[in-house]
């Protein structure tokens, strides 16, 4: 066996090593082009068939559950307490679709806006209705209009659609939805700039609303800086700022601390060496700060001096957040009262320095003003505000109206729960500004006293609407709704959950449909 396998290793010669290091141990491509036939175009190649291989047929488990056709769409009736009957869209005979209240929907409506959004066209025709009738009464000017309510139905619909017909709008979402971050902040990202959205919370603060309001409607223009004005302005805050501090923390306190705090609570063994243990411990906090001559302060502090200072506290700063630095600045005290004062003796001189050179190139100068920036959108005068009716705010409306002297509207306020004041509170701020600028206001949802609430919306309202609930061949539309649908054909205990979710004081801010 193995002279006869020897024999045949001989037989066949072996290849010589130069040739196997010339060729390796790759593989050699061949390229073979067959020329093709004359007149050859692609067309002439056949796709493969479709459904190769073929799909494999699977059978039907006899467990599972399949839906039931959806035939109508309703909204929750919360004065009822059961899904209503005139907002609700339901398919007719031959395919047509049926409003509660409106009748029927035109064909090429119907077969682009979703049926759970008919269910809401009631709302959405309302907040139409108010923008056409501020519309009318500013001539048709655009400008800034005001929504307070604007998760609702009819305020959601105002405040997109004012959106889209070219209005800043500045959205006030009411107590009930304001605590939901996420929806705020999709409610802002559909008011296109100038407009924004707040929670209820930020109108309560009427300076601060007024501020937000007037910036949107008149814009801010970063093109022109004052700096000479701003300089004796920023010198001056510093020095009231300064003696201020001065004043709560003097001299005599061990640490500037609040006086209350040496006030001795203690049982009376620890009187005697309360004194000594609490200043020991207040040693390594900064010291009180001594008087300063108010008049020294003015005529010595100069514009100049002030820069050095915050070069000084730019440079604690940065040593207490490194832990150090190479300066060996003492990270543990620094008085500012006393560098001021040692400064007001003693001006201090800045070290010359190139002009393109800077120790801190972010640092806050008041010697240079800042480069000039783009102006900020303006919105327009504000031309009206919709205020939509909610359960807190007409609850409070009617509590204040039934009041006649002032002092019972006080008495009537007293006695609202807090959301009920909120929403006086928030609301009020949104009339009194659309008041104050000649706009109109209209109420949506209901009416309050003292407002004046939309007319019946027209046939042209609710084809606007319509219009605006369609859905794009992109699959968007002008108005959206965040909705959440309970299959009642399905399950007909989901009506009863639904209307039950409705009812709860924090029901959420989508809308309960319920379709059948």
């Amino acid at each position: 066996m193995l002279a006869s396998a020897l024999a045949r290793l001989a037989a066949h010669p072996a290849r010589s090593t130069a040739s196997a290091g010339r060729r390796g141990l790759a593989m050699r491509a061949r390229e073979e082009i067959e020329e093709l036939p004359p007149n050859f175009s692609l067309d002439q190649v056949q796709p493969p068939p479709h459904g190769y291989p073929e799909p494999e047929e699977h059978e039907d488990d006899p467990m599972a559950y399949h839906r039931k056709p959806v035939s109508s769409a309703h909204a929750i009736d919360l004065t009822k307490g059961t899904a209503s009957a005139l907002d609700s869209a339901a398919f007719g005979p031959g395919g047509k679709v049926v409003h509660g209240r409106f009748g029927e929907v035109a064909a090429d409506a119907a077969a682009t806006v979703p049926l759970e959004y008919l269910a809401l066209l009631r709302p959405a025709s309302e907040g139409v209705a108010a923008l056409r009738e501020i519309s009318e009464a500013g001539k048709g000017a655009t400008g800034t209009v005001l929504v307070y309510g604007a998760t609702r139905p009819a305020g959601m619909a105002a405040a997109q659609l004012a959106d889209a017909a070219g209005h800043a709008v500045v959205a006030v979402v009411d107590g009930g939805h304001s605590g939901h971050g996420e929806m705020v902040d999709t409610l802002k990202g559909m008011c296109s700039e100038p407009g924004t959205a707040v929670p209820e919370e930020y109108a309560l603060c009427k300076a601060n609303f007024r501020d937000l309001v007037t910036k949107t409607s008149e814009g801010e223009d970063f093109t022109s800086f004052d700096l000479d004005t701003n300089k004796h302005n920023f010198v001056s805050d510093f020095k009231a700022n300064l003696l201020d501090y001065i004043e709560y923390f003097p001299s005599d306190l061990p640490a500037a601390v609040d006086s209350d705090q040496l006030i001795f609570r203690g049982k009376e063994k620890d009187r005697a060496n309360f004194r000594t243990n609490l200043d020991t411990y207040l040693s390594q906090f900064a010291p009180g700060a001594a008087p300063i001559d108010p008049a020294q302060l003015e005529a010595n502090f100069t514009a100049e001096q002030y820069e050095l200072f915050k070069k000084k506290f730019g440079i604690q700063t940065t040593a207490v957040i490194s832990g150090g630095d190479d300066l060996g600045t003492d990270t543990d005290r620094f008085a500012p009262a006393e560098i001021v004062r040692n400064m007001c003796a003693q001006p201090e001189e800045s070290a010359a320095k190139p002009a393109k050179e800077g120790d801190y190139p972010f640092e806050f100068s008041i010697k240079s003003g800042p480069a000039p920036l783009t102006p900020t959108l303006a919105g327009g005068p504000i031309v009206g505000a919709v205020i939509e009716v909610t359960p807190d705010l007409a609850a409070a409306c009617e509590a204040v109206a039934a009041a006649k002297t002032l002092r019972g509207k006080a008495e009537a306020l007293q006695f609202l729960t807090e959301s009920q004041r909120n929403a006086h509170a928030a609301a009020s701020s949104v009339v009194a500004l659309a008041r104050k600028a000649g706009g109109t206001v209209r109420t949506v949802g209901g009416s309050l006293p003292g407002l004046d609430a939309i007319q019946a919306p027209s046939d042209g309202d609710v084809q606007t609407a319509l219009a605006a609930m369609e859905m794009g061949d992109d699959g968007t539309s002008k108005l959206n709704y965040f909705i959440q649908v309970y299959r009642a054909s399905d399950w007909p205990v989901y009506e009863d959950y639904a209307i039950h979710r409705a009812k709860e004081p924090l029901s959420g801010p989508r809308q309960f449909i319920i379709t059948k």
